[in-house]
């Protein structure tokens, strides 16, 4: 099974589980009058919208890059991703407006708390398996998608704890005023799920760099290089849902063959791709400074002015007369 085959598996599964707890949570919570299960079925509900968001947005991710989308469609995933976090967040709005309504009102009363608890604690075991195999496989194939969506179950699986406390409370002491409060705290976990989602999400989709290890990462791979080419400037890197861009300028010797340079080129992405699965890697080579008087051609970066028909291959050297002062090696601006 390919990776977009076993990612659309679990959103599917995801999809099914939704469907089934939604339901339940919603005829006990009607046959209870229970705010704190029905705001739990409202919950559900939105994971089950949420679930179908992450299904297409994985499928469209998982198409290749075309003309309209040149850079691939990752950001699909981003885009569900921020989506998935304003449903819940709307969750918890009419969550808390309901509770709140209800608390005031002196809590009402509760009936079939023994049937409540049940589906309260299934619940909390079926999205707990469903959420640890949407984040392991979200965390295997870097899916934003996926990782929002075993969020939504894990917080899911917490309220449903809550609500299953707070029923059992209930059916000792008989305060009923619990319910709302409950899914008072109920809507705030649901908040908080929903600002970390936004945040994650968002970060993406205005290009926020790579995390700091792997540009480091990148950073050392050149390093093993450094002596094939005088330097390197502009590294930039993006990631669009699963996917990585990096690009970069690095200059080599004018002297050298264009096929030569190529090979340099083509030996440091494969290098970066094999420490990075995924990301696509673009560098534009270029010659280092000269100026040119008839029949030869001199450096002109400052402290050189050397024939470059004479320049001997690799790290330029002027480049090795700066390496003791604290210059990172390879690498400019």
């Amino acid at each position: 099974m390919n990776i977009q085959d076993k990612k659309l598996k679990v959103a599917r599964l995801s999809i099914f589980s939704n469907t089934f707890l939604t339901l339940g949570k919603l005829w006990v919570g009607l046959v209870m009058g229970s705010v704190g299960v029905i705001s739990e079925a409202i919950h559900s509900g939105l994971d089950l919208v949420a679930s179908l968001v992450a299904f297409m947005a994985v499928r469209q991710s998982g198409k290749p890059a075309d003309k309209k989308h040149p850079y691939g469609h990752g950001k699909f995933e981003n885009l569900a991703g921020i989506i998935e976090a304003l449903l819940i967040l709307a969750a918890a709005i009419g969550i808390l407006y309901q509770a709140i309504e209800k608390l005031l009102q002196g809590g009402g009363e509760v009936h079939s708390l023994g049937l409540g608890a049940v589906v309260m604690g299934i619940s909390a075991v079926v999205n707990f398996v469903i959420s640890q195999r949407l984040m392991k496989v979200g965390a295997e194939t870097e899916s934003p998608a996926l990782i929002a969506d075993g969020w939504h179950l894990r917080t899911d699986v917490y309220t449903s704890l809550g609500v299953f406390v707070g029923l059992g409370a209930i059916k000792l002491t008989g305060y009923t005023p619990l319910d709302p409060i409950i899914a008072i705290g109920v809507s705030l976990l649901i908040v908080k799920a929903a600002f970390d989602l936004i945040k994650d999400s968002i970060g993406s989709m205005l290009d926020t760099r790579l995390p700091q290890h792997e540009e480091e990462m990148i950073k050392k791979v050149l390093s093993r290089y450094s002596d094939q080419f005088l330097e390197y400037h502009g590294l930039r890197s993006r990631k669009a849902g699963p996917h990585r861009h990096v690009d970069l300028h690095l200059v080599v010797p004018r002297h050298i063959p264009v096929g030569a340079a190529h090979i340099l080129c083509d030996q440091i992405e494969a290098e970066i791709k094999a420490n990075m699965p995924g990301v696509e890697v673009l560098i534009h080579c270029e010659p280092c400074e000269s100026l040119e008087q008839p029949g030869e051609i001199f450096c002109t970066r400052p402290g050189c002015g050397k024939d470059l028909t004479e320049c001997p291959k690799g790290r330029c050297p002027i480049e090795n007369k700066n390496n003791g002062t604290g210059k990172e090696p390879g690498s400019r601006g």
